[in-house]
């Protein structure tokens, strides 16, 4: 059986695993963008903490994808639950650091105008820095989500969902009838989902541009 026939005669399978990996990487990089996010603003006024936790997030991306997984297993068993967490702790760095460097770069007089107009550190946060830092945010926010796409694919060694159980199983047969067939197919259906995904992004860039244009 040739790969055109596989896609064709298996694709509401393949339609499924595809549905289960980008719901598998969307709700890591939502987790990541919050832990992310919220430990850049904590740490605020606390730089050296910052630091710390730039170097500690930084460390853990050093860490192979199939040991991190391999790590879970003691605590959280098989399954999705694994592999979301170690999705999510492979997120935050990208996002921490671009939120870090957003509100960082973010000119420092413009948040004076808007203290000298009576706003509050937490109303200059919310309606002067984040929107101004939000192009560099959102560009974390993309990285870490492509990132992501293909690492999801490794969670198959824990038995979580996504086009990775396609690439494994596929990889374990391999000599088999369909065995190329189905690694092929995992591996064009995560290169889809990083494109789409990308695009996506691009595109929430460009409208969320357009409204900051107009406020």
């Amino acid at each position: 059986m040739n790969l055109f026939s596989y896609i064709s005669d298996n694709a509401a399978y393949l339609l499924f695993l595809t549905q289960q990996h980008v719901e598998l990487v969307l709700i890591s990089v939502g987790i990541a963008a919050v832990v992310g996010v919220g430990l850049a603003l904590l740490t605020q006024s606390a730089p050296g903490l910052r630091h710390a936790l730039l170097s500690l997030t930084g460390s853990l991306l050093t860490i192979p994808s199939f040991a991190l997984f391999a790590l879970m297993i003691p605590v959280l068993g098989l399954g999705v639950a694994p592999t979301i967490v170690a999705l999510s702790v492979y997120g935050v760095f990208p996002i921490l650091r671009n939120t870090v460097t957003g509100i960082e770069e973010v000119d420092p007089a413009v948040v004076e105008a808007a203290r000298g107009l009576g706003m509050g550190p937490g109303r200059r946060m919310r309606t002067v820095v984040l929107p101004m830092a939000w192009p560099v945010i959102l560009n974390g926010i993309r990285t870490a989500t492509i990132m992501l796409v293909a690492t999801a694919a490794i969670g198959a060694v824990v038995r979580g969902p996504g086009l990775g159980q396609l690439i494994f199983r596929g990889l374990d047969r391999i000599g088999g009838a369909n065995a190329l067939e189905e690694v092929i197919s995992g591996v064009i259906g995560v290169v889809l989902v990083a494109l789409v995904l990308d695009l996506l992004f691009v595109v929430i860039a460009k409208i969320t541009a357009l409204r900051g244009s107009n406020v």
